[in-house]
């Protein structure tokens, strides 16, 4: 039997649905949209209950936010933030960044001196230092001065790069390993700073297991999920190193989920980080099928090719980095893609790319026409994250192939000035994360924050991607600008097709999930400026009314 009506009211309802593009009212039974449009179209549907409570707010579709990972949730429950970017953790608290040496190694300190158990190591995140000032790299010398007998390990807010003290480097044998990415002083000793996977493999399994899928600590999925409604997002991704797999983390998974008072759906890409083969890939993805609930969802298999742009390991074509034209480093390189792709793609499933520089994304477009030329398939959406240096000519290419896009867009104002006089240029800063030729070509293009890369606000997000403002106040390829429209579009409609979630989230139509985000200005009749200032004041998922944003 159909349960009971409640009918919301708002100054101004924005659908995104062509349609009925605006309203007044929206009525949700079970979950689910029934009418949309005034008071008297919802009263047709019988006897109602009127929440007027958001009667002079403006109601859009839930935000998405289309790339983010668990671990986010998980460092604020197991490690102490550090990094140069101020923050709110998931208790809204505002945690100022921290953006010297000096200043870091003074804040490692004081944790330090707090830590009872002398054996236990010191896990912090969020560092960078291309948005310290000055750039000055970090070194085991550094954290040497924290402790020379605590093991030290610091994640890069990347997650591609890590900085541990010498009692790390000794703990997890670093003298033995002969690995790419292990960054040696003159000497040949290591300076403590480790790029990629397979450098920071043994410290991560030495000192902080638990970032590779270790823990199922329930308050990982609450942080992740917090700090993403606070500011409006009622989907958020997991993109794809979490180990849904493993028994006892799927059963975490899904208590936590389960809770009526969890406050965001999670779509989970399928772990093709740290599963070594597509074999195993597929076997993984089948068993997890159908297991999830009604706020989580798995669906596709994310694998990483590249590293990171402002770490330097990103993989480019010429001319290569700035100045030094060196390259960076491949998560899985052109060999393994061959099979890799077209194996996933066989096997019918979504195949999602990390791809942060132009040569990765090339790689991934070459193995994706290797795919479909070989086995064609319609409508299978897979698409690169990041895609931070796409051209024309790639996207030309990927919109022919079926292909589509979240771009990186955060970039723009965190690392746009870093970018411009370090790792690119000032064509290619200015060219970076090309969402008005994106769109203009056919591609469904989203995009995303990559938390905890940067701090999960799809509100600051589409305000990237209308105005390309630096932190410095440049404005980075004026041409690449988008509407406030198709910026909010990009953050609702467009991730969720991206995730297949179309048919039930992404705009407001009779029919969907009743998933909603409050604010109290209408983004569409402001100056795009202003976007990233809009008060969050609630979200709905499923016509149950979460609190508003600290």
């Amino acid at each position: 039997m159909p349960g009971p009506i409640t009918v919301f009211s708002a100054r101004k309802i924005i659908t995104l649905d062509p349609a009925v593009a605006e309203a007044t009212h929206v009525a949700v039974r079970d979950g689910i949209v029934i009418e949309v449009g005034d008071l008297d179209d919802c009263a047709a549907w019988g006897p109602y209950t009127l929440d007027d409570r958001f009667g002079e707010s403006v109601l859009i579709p839930g935000l998405i936010e289309s790339h983010g990972h668990l671990l986010d949730g998980l460092l604020w429950a197991k490690a102490a933030y550090v990094g140069p970017v101020d923050r709110h953790d998931p208790s809204g608290k505002l945690r100022k960044g921290i953006n010297d040496v000096a200043g870091l190694v003074k804040r490692l300190k004081e944790l330090e001196a707090s830590m009872k158990d002398p054996a236990q190591p010191l896990v912090g995140w969020g560092v960078d230092p291309s948005l310290n000032d000055p750039i000055t790299p970090i070194t085991r010398h550094d954290l040497d001065q924290v402790s020379s007998t605590r093991p030290i390990f610091l994640l890069h807010t990347s997650c591609h790069i890590a900085y541990v003290n010498s009692a790390t480097l000794a703990l997890a044998n670093y003298a033995a390993i002969k690995v790419p990415g292990v960054t040696r002083d003159p000497s040949g000793e290591p300076t403590g700073e480790l790029l990629e996977m397979a450098a920071m493999m043994a410290a991560i399994k030495a000192v902080a297991a638990d970032m590779i899928g270790g823990s199922t600590d329930a308050a990982q999925f609450y942080n992740f999920a917090k700090v993403a409604q606070a500011r409006g997002a009622t989907t958020i991704v997991d993109g794809g190193g979490s180990t849904y797999f493993d028994p006892a983390f799927l059963k975490a998974a899904l208590a936590a989920t389960g809770d009526r008072e969890f406050p965001a759906r999670i779509v989970a890409h399928n772990n093709g980080i740290t599963v070594p083969t597509a074999e195993e890939m597929i076997r993984f993805a089948a068993s997890l099928e159908g297991k999830g609930n009604d706020k989580l969802i798995f669906q596709g298999i994310k694998i990483i090719l590249d590293g990171s742009n402002q770490g330097f390991t990103g993989r480019l074509r010429p001319p290569g980095y700035l100045a030094s034209g060196a390259n960076g480093l491949w998560n899985r390189g052109p060999e393994e893609l061959r099979t890799l792709v077209p194996a996933l793609h066989n096997a019918g499933l979504q195949v999602i790319a990390h791809c942060n520089a132009d040569q990765a994304a090339e790689l991934f477009i070459d193995a994706v026409a290797v795919a479909q030329a070989k086995n064609p398939r319609f409508d299978h959406r897979h698409f690169i994250v990041h895609g931070q240096l796409l051209d024309e000519s790639l996207m030309r290419r990927m919109a022919a192939l079926g292909m589509h896009v979240t771009l990186f867009s955060n970039h723009l104002y965190y690392w746009g000035e870093f970018h411009r006089a370090h790792t690119f240029g000032a064509f290619r800063a200015a060219a970076m994360n090309p969402a008005a030729t994106a769109l203009r070509l056919g591609l469904v293009a989203a995009a995303h924050s990559d938390t905890p890369v940067s701090p999960v606000d799809p509100l600051l997000t589409l305000w990237c991607a209308a105005n390309r403002v630096t932190a410095a106040g440049r404005v980075l390829g004026p041409s690449e600008r988008v509407s406030a429209y198709d910026a909010l579009r990009m953050m609702t409609f467009n991730a969720a097709y991206l995730l297949h979630r179309d048919h039930e989230i992404g705009s407001i139509r009779v029919g969907k999930r009743a998933d909603f985000a409050v604010l109290a200005e209408d983004p569409l009749a402001i100056d795009p400026m202003g976007l990233r200032d809009i008060k969050v004041q609630g979200t709905i998922v499923g016509g149950r009314v979460f609190g508003a944003a600290a």
